[in-house]
């Protein structure tokens, strides 16, 4: 009676669409011990009632709250309606703590990184700009899922923070060497100097989120398009709004200055260029490990393993294995009608050893009985829409090799009585399905996210070695990251492994972006190693930064999500952006020195450096003898030894540009010379020539 009662209260509950017990299947009025045990013992066993409850789509949250109030804390409830529930629940509060304390932390890493106690501010107003029109104009989609809601603000905090610094550390480099420019103008050379590291850093990123959107699986669309959305609006942001904001508050960013509270990175510098040939040498040889392991996990492709035994629904889950075994409910839809072949397919189905019950209309009602003799309330549930629909009870877990094994036996049985004219469903047949479509999703995503990154740095950069570096570099880190779980023996969730391989490559290629660009101007007056020093010198602020704002929202997803998936997604982010942010300062030095000159400036592009590097130094020279009439000394820390770092002999050019032919290189410097020459006849329009 009482198992009557719960089942009367549970068909009540608005939502719930069918409950499935013991009699739905058997006569109880019969005593149980004169009834077949394995039938019985599906739905009660040690006093323990098992009931099977289908709700609707559209109320899912609320038919899972009501029935969780009808049983009480003393019962257990558990299912995918229910994981779903509690994860679109729990993340809506553990979000909001995950954010709090980002947006704290951030808060704190600007304070140190940055002199004026305004600018954190500033580039906090910024993002912020960019999160909340991001999160309005996700209306668009209609709906997202519960990860989009819970990883998207989050992610585009960690990922889009590198923009708003990159400028702002241009712009107050900018004041500092032309202190007698305005700020306008100063302001238009840093958009200048910086626009090339954080277009190619924001596309590169958008490229990989948008790769996500090719999966099957609908996650990922979901969460690409939110997030190559918000990274748009981000670089959009840091374009328009920012140097306006900017503009506005750098007297107030002046009044705050203070010194700087972190130490200078000369001496970190001069220590990576002394050791990076060594990390380039230990990174290149654990790369083809990492890469075999990272591709050799253990995966869960379902959802049965996304909320651990410390959380009241992993608890909810276990105890009831421990009563009733892993089990699974299947749906088998075949047409109506011919209950000869139904009655001989459920025959066939009984045979296989782990379906341990079927509720159809044969089985139930019998094979004999004509519907109109069949109540309709039980009618309903077993034929509808010209359809019979069998249920199957299996003695399976969700996925696995033995689940799996399940499902291709099954579907071949019911194959032969219904030759593709049947529909198979259930959680586990779902799990099955997702493990073809995910592992297809990955070769496909990962290759059109590294093809994309590498041919957006191919044109940018104009250079083929240096993307293949730069590249290279960070999917040495995904691997990495990816081969930790496999040599710690933990099973990887695979939807964020999948994930994490594009977020990881368009979050952490910034710095690596970043660093050759600095690299870059630093050779142009600077000899290899000191060019090294000097951009591990300038670039360790930026990318520290950015770098441990993404490792800490990675580490605070990790600690404070009960679900599992998130919980690792976030720790392959906090992993994921320490490992690439050791690989850019350590290793990736390393192969830019390896690499230079002879491959990373290319032929096509020796002629232009070269008459860039000749006119700079002539207007360093000019500039010094200007400064030095005027102040009767070097003035602005200008001074002769500066001239040193262009030589003008053509040895020098012809060592500095082993590409250049003679010819050519005599044309070029004929023509900076004539230049030379222009501005000293015509000394009252030096700016214009």
């Amino acid at each position: 009676h009482c198992q009557a009662h719960v089942e009367k209260a549970l068909n009540a509950i608005d939502g719930v669409e069918a409950v499935t017990w013991l009699d739905d299947s058997l006569d109880v009025t019969v005593p149980l011990q004169m009834q077949d045990t394995a039938t019985v013992e599906t739905y009660y066993k040690d006093n323990c009632a098992l009931f099977t409850v289908t709700v609707e789509d559209a109320k899912r949250l609320e038919a899972v709250a009501a029935i969780q109030d009808l049983i009480g804390e003393d019962n257990a409830l558990a299912g995918t309606a229910v994981s779903t529930a509690v994860a679109t629940n729990s993340t809506v509060t553990e979000v909001a703590k995950i954010a709090a304390i980002a947006v704290v932390y951030v808060l704190f890493i600007l304070i140190l990184t940055t002199d004026s106690w305004v600018e954190p501010l500033l580039v906090l107003a910024g993002l912020g700009a960019a999160i909340l029109i991001n999160n309005g104009t996700n209306l668009m989609f209609g709906t997202i899922s519960f990860v989009t809601n819970a990883a998207g603000s989050i992610l585009q905090l960690a990922v889009s923070l590198d923009y708003s610094v990159f400028l702002i550390h241009r712009f107050a480099e900018c004041r500092a060497a032309r202190p007698d420019a305005s700020a306008e103008d100063c302001m238009v050379e840093a958009l200048c100097k910086s626009t090339g590291s954080i277009l190619s850093s924001g596309l590169t990123t958008v490229i990989g989120f948008l790769a996500l959107v090719l999966m099957q699986f609908q996650i990922g669309p979901d969460l690409g398009l939110a997030l190559a959305k918000g990274v748009v609006l981000s670089l959009v942001t840091v374009f328009t709004f920012m140097p306006a904001l900017t503009l506005v508050c750098y007297p107030w960013m002046d009044k705050t200055h203070h010194k700087p509270l972190l130490p200078g990175f000369d001496k970190f510098g001069r220590f990576v260029s002394r050791i990076m040939l060594p990390a380039a040498l230990a990174l290149a040889v654990i790369m083809v490990p990492s890469y075999l392991a990272s591709n050799n996990n253990e995966y869960y492709y379902g959802a049965a393993h996304m909320f651990g035994t410390n959380t009241r629904l992993g608890a909810d889950t276990a105890a009831i294995e421990e009563t009733f075994g892993k089990s699974d409910t299947w749906v088998v839809l075949v047409p109506e009608g011919d209950t000869a072949t139904q009655a001989e397919l459920s025959d066939a189905l009984h045979a296989i050893p782990e379906v341990t019950g079927i509720l159809s209309y044969v089985d139930n009602a019998g094979a004999s009985i004509p519907p109109e003799f069949v109540p309709p309330d039980t009618l309903k549930l077993l034929v509808s829409g010209g359809y019979t629909r069998m249920v199957l009870t299996v003695n399976a877990d969700t996925e696995g090799d033995a689940a799996f094994a399940l499902v291709e036996k099954v579907r071949a049985t019911v194959q032969q009585y219904y030759p593709d004219a049947y529909d198979l469903a259930g959680q586990g047949v779902s799990t099955y399905d997702l493990v073809d479509t995910i592992t297809a999703d990955m070769v496909k995503v990962n290759l059109l996210a590294i093809g994309a990154v590498f041919l957006i740095l191919l044109l940018m950069k104009r250079q083929l070695l240096l993307p293949v570096i730069l590249v290279l570099s960070i999917e040495t880190a995904i691997w990495i990251n990816l081969a930790i779980p496999y040599f710690r023996g933990r099973h990887v969730f695979y939807i964020a492994y999948l994930i994490i391989s594009t977020i990881q490559l368009g979050a952490t290629v910034d710095y690596a972006i970043l660093f050759s660009d600095r690299y870059q101007e630093f050779r142009e007056t600077l000899d290899k190693k000191q060019a090294i020093a000097a951009t591990v010198s300038t670039v360790t602020t930026s990318v520290i930064t950015t770098g441990s704002a993404l490792a800490v929202v990675g580490f605070l997803m990790g600690a404070i999500s009960t679900n599992q998936l998130l919980g690792q997604l976030g720790n392959f982010l906090g992993v994921g952006g320490l490992v690439s942010l050791a690989i850019v300062l350590l290793a990736l030095p390393g192969y830019l020195y390896l690499a230079d000159p002879g491959s990373i400036e290319a032929v096509f592009r020796a002629p232009h450096d070269c008459f860039d590097y000749l006119c700079d130094a002539r207007l360093k020279e000019h500039e010094l003898r200007i400064r030095t009439a005027a102040r009767g000394e070097a003035g602005y820390g200008l001074h002769e030894e500066e001239l040193q770092r262009f030589p003008l002999s053509p040895a020098a050019i012809s060592e500095r540009f082993p590409s250049l032919s003679g010819a050519l290189l005599t044309i070029l410097q004929q023509v900076s010379d004539s230049i030379e020459s222009l501005a000293k006849n015509f000394p009252g329009n030096n700016e214009k020539i």
